[in-house]
């Protein structure tokens, strides 16, 4: 840790300093971040990109009282570095640590837990609003990313901005990059605008802004006017704020500390909105971050020897997305028909290889998640067979249009679901634990969770045949070893049915997993063997419609327990449950259903920190040890009941 950084324990120490000092200040921050990520992992690039930019920001404001409000959090880490947080840092987004995104919980500084795009400008306008009403005056900074600010959710705060009859700083973060490069008309917009400005145009553009922001007597309107007359360069960027009636200034380095220091003071005694344009590097001081900014965006322990080594890099294990992916190229090199989205995220979801070999079929919509949906919707009315990629957690923000435009017209869009379930060091804010719960109750919705490779496959072969909306979650994790017998799990998915993969003679619980966590399960089968008990393992396959000959073990005396990788609350097992009520009371309440033999193992309520994925298992209670535990216990109070009735 740099001799400067070991001296700031509070952003009032910031202002103790030169901005000399403060260049200093930021190379020791990038040489902490780049050092604790190479070890724990996490959002690089990015971070490495705003040094520069939190520091002037806070050395202009109070954060403590006034209000910063992020809009993709992962750019927090020197936020959190200055922010009384730098010592624990060595350990961020481990368990003994601190999250990777802000965290109210952590800091007064942090006002918002964010992990989402889109939400500041809105947020930002929220907070100005009640301060308008309770007549306090503590300044207001929404800081929100170039790839952000095409979100609909932006564009529909921007629309609103005119509600704001007080100070409120946009600052647009100009990197070009979302976790790939950013999409649409807007981000070509910004890139003609980029492209136009020398470095010496955006020093003369930082100039013309100080010499003429309002003085006494004058308003934001004159200043902007003086600008535009006095420097041509600045015109286009400013159209598509200005025809929203939002002051707009820029655009300027985002690295030239000392210049985004006095702007920040100029800026700071508006007294309505405004947006800020600023311009940085993604992997800004990290050669290899610098130029492979997509790889480095969210990135897994590395080593630094002259040349990077990614960890990950040197294991042969394959991922459900990567498996998915290849599958996805062989399938579609037979089939013109299909055709792929996403929205900013093709290198996560593994669709690179896709989007090279089939440009024309695919599509990239940027963090517009809505859009993805309703443009597959479109495409599926053509005849097309889209397939939707996007993360379990981002899934959530296209609801509406998943029930209006997919499912209430039942089209067959297939949505392959990555980082399904708890995804490690990312914590509460990427989590995949509610999509069987808001997916299942839409009618036409066919849920599917494939366990293994194979079965990918295979769920991908069935979802691209049905003439029906098909969903396929699986997780961030590798692909589970071949230790145990799944040969059942080798036959071709049919709507609604599940597979029987262990069963044994005399057993009375059946162990029924959703998904990947059919490993869990037949690991737990392998230790209740061990001590003599013997189970039966049902991979369930699909959560909508639920397999009938699951609840048909009722009646028959059986137990049941369910196992998967979501919330206890609407997910699979709870579908099971409802099944079997149902079937009880289509029977005139037939008691042999007995409802309390299904037992339900998942994630409990509330939200889960940052850890590894393993570790959240564990607690959770959904693996091979918990499984068995319960298994005995069921078994334990069988035992007791039929010594009571011999009594």
């Amino acid at each position: 840790m740099g001799q400067l950084l070991e001296q700031i324990d509070s952003p009032d120490d910031l202002k103790k300093l030169s901005v000399d000092q403060l260049k200093v200040l930021a190379d020791d921050i990038r040489r902490l971040i780049l050092g604790s990520v190479s070890k724990s992992g996490g959002h690089l690039a990015s971070n490495l990109g705003v040094v520069e930019l939190t520091l002037a920001l806070h050395y202009v404001f109070d954060f403590k009282t006034d209000k910063l409000l992020w809009d993709v959090g992962h750019q927090c880490y020197a936020h959190k570095i200055i922010t009384g947080r730098k010592d624990a840092f060595g350990h961020l987004r481990q368990s003994n640590g601190i999250s990777g995104f802000p965290n109210p919980d952590e800091s007064v500084y942090d006002q918002f837990a964010v992990g989402h795009a889109g939400t500041s400008i809105a947020t930002a306008i929220g907070i100005a609003l009640g301060q308008m009403q309770t007549k306090k005056n503590d300044k207001i900074v929404a800081l929100v990313g170039d790839a952000s600010i095409v979100n609909g959710l932006s564009f529909e705060a921007l629309n609103n901005l005119g509600l704001v009859k007080r100070q409120l700083l946009i600052v647009l973060n100009d990197n070009s990059m979302a976790i790939d490069a950013t999409q649409g008309a807007v981000a070509k917009y910004f890139s003609k605008v980029r492209l136009s400005q020398t470095y010496e145009d955006l020093r003369r553009t930082t100039r013309n802004i100080l010499e003429h922001m309002p003085v006494f007597g004058k308003t934001v309107e004159d200043a902007i006017e003086r600008i535009k007359k006095s420097i041509r360069m600045v015109l286009p960027a400013s159209q598509m704020f200005e025809s929203l009636n939002i002051p707009y200034f820029g655009p300027v380095d985002g690295h030239d500390i000392e210049s985004l220091i006095q702007l920040f003071e100029a800026l700071s005694h508006m007294n309505h909105p405004g947006i800020l344009h600023v311009y940085t590097k993604k992997g800004q001081g990290f050669r290899p971050a610098g130029v492979q900014p997509s790889k480095f965006h969210s990135t897994g322990p590395f080593k630094m020897n002259g040349d990077i080594i990614d960890a990950d890099s040197a294991t042969s294990r394959r991922s459900f997305t990567s498996v998915l992916s290849e599958h996805l190229v062989k399938l579609a090199s037979k089939d013109d028909k299909i055709v792929a989205i996403t929205s900013a995220m093709c290198d996560g979801t593994g669709l690179a290889e896709f989007r090279e070999k089939f440009a024309d079929r695919f599509y990239d919509v940027g963090i517009a998640e809505s859009v993805a949906v309703d443009i597959a919707a479109g495409l599926a009315k053509t005849g097309a067979k889209p397939v939707v990629c996007i993360y379990s957690t981002f899934l959530q923000r296209s609801f509406d249009q998943i029930f209006q435009e997919v499912a209430l017209q039942n089209l067959p869009v297939v949505f392959c679901i990555d980082r399904a379930g708890l995804v490690g060091s990312d914590g509460p804010t990427h989590h995949g634990l509610m999509d069987i719960g808001f997916l299942r109750v839409l009618p036409n919705m066919v849920l599917t969770a494939p366990a293994d490779e194979v079965e990918l496959k295979l769920a991908l072969e069935f979802a691209l045949a049905e003439n029906k909306p098909v969903c396929l979650r699986y997780p961030r994790e590798f692909l589970p070893s071949d230790r145990f017998d799944r040969s059942a799990c080798a036959e071709p998915f049919e709507l609604g049915k599940s597979v029987v993969v262990k069963q044994s003679p005399n057993s009375n619980v059946t162990i029924v997993a959703y998904g990947n966590v059919l490993t869990e399960a037949l690991e737990a089968a392998q230790l209740l063997e061990q001590d003599g008990i013997a189970v039966d393992v049902i991979n369930a396959r699909f959560a909508a419609p639920v397999d009938q000959k699951i609840i048909s073990l009722l009646p028959k005396g059986k137990s049941i327990i369910t196992v998967e990788d979501h919330r206890t609350a609407c997910g699979f097992g709870s579908a099971v449950l409802e099944l079997a009520a149902v079937t009880m009371a289509d029977n005139g309440y037939d008691k042999r259903y007995k409802l309390n033999a299904i037992h339900i193992l998942g994630m409990p309520r509330g939200f889960i920190r940052h850890d590894s994925r393993r570790t959240q298992l564990i607690k959770a209670g959904v693996n091979a040890d918990k499984i068995a535990r319960t298994a005995k216990e069921i078994l334990a109070g069988l035992k007791k009941r039929k010594r009571k009735k011999v009594i």
